[in-house]
């Protein structure tokens, strides 16, 4: 035992139980490379820290998918992440535009983190540049919300392309989808960071989940805060413990 307050320590995992007081956001368990137990143990414990609000736990494998369905977690199967505990009533607004069904998972764990994190999700999929007028198709969305989060792999041309149409804060997420020639998405990743679209933010290859993390905090920042003397203080998303 560690000892100190901030810290549950469960012998294999040290869990940060003071991040949503510093933050607004509890931890997330980051399932890849842990046993199907330890992202149980570290999930349940997360929610008994924090019963009131959804805990994530993000890319798990098909053993641990069927232990935590069976602590009662709900599963989303395509981003292969769950969640414990009631999700918070929405802030603001996110699109995940993503360009192609391929890149469906990566956006799927996009959307699952914005809806933990405390904003709407509306999910806008299979427009890439390879047929402009899909995207095109839905501008006004696009301009409706408080934050973009664009998925693509291949070329990785649409952050660019949605970048020029709409001033709305954007990050981009590469993904592995593409080619030999594509690099596991560095060449997306490569294409993004040069955008000539001004205002494009970047995350690495496959982040879904810490481009929603930021496209949440943002949306949630985007709409009118009460004073700091006000009652409803205390309820904002920020201010949760």
């Amino acid at each position: 035992m560690t000892g100190d307050p901030r810290v549950d320590d469960l012998g294999f995992a040290r869990l940060d139980i003071e991040r949503a007081a510093r933050t607004g956001d509890t931890e997330t368990v980051y399932g890849a490379g842990k046993t199907a137990e330890q992202v149980v143990t570290i999930l349940a414990k997360l929610h008994e820290r924090h019963p009131d609000r959804a805990v994530l736990a993000t890319r798990l494998s098909d053993e641990a998918i069927v232990a935590v369905a069976a602590i009662g977690a709900d599963v989303d199967p395509i981003a292969r992440a769950a969640t414990l505990g009631p999700l918070p009533s929405p802030t603001g607004r996110v699109a995940i535009v993503s360009a192609g069904t391929s890149d469906r998972p990566v956006a799927a764990e996009a959307a699952l983190t914005v809806r933990v994190y405390g904003a709407e999700v509306d999910q806008i999929d299979d427009v890439g540049v390879a047929g402009l007028h899909r995207v095109l198709g839905v501008r006004d969305r696009l301009t409706a919300a408080d934050c973009l989060i664009v998925v693509a792999g291949m070329e990785g041309a649409l952050p660019s392309v949605v970048g020029g149409l709409t001033g709305v804060p954007l990050v981009a997420v590469p993904t592995s989808v593409g080619y030999g020639a594509s690099f596991g998405g560095v060449a997306a990743l490569l294409a993004m960071l040069n955008s000539c679209a001004p205002g494009v933010t970047v995350v690495n290859i496959d982040n879904g989940y810490g481009a929603g993390v930021f496209a949440a905090r943002v949306a949630r920042n985007a709409r009118p805060r009460p004073a700091p003397d006000s009652p409803e203080r205390s309820t904002s998303p920020e201010a949760e413990i």
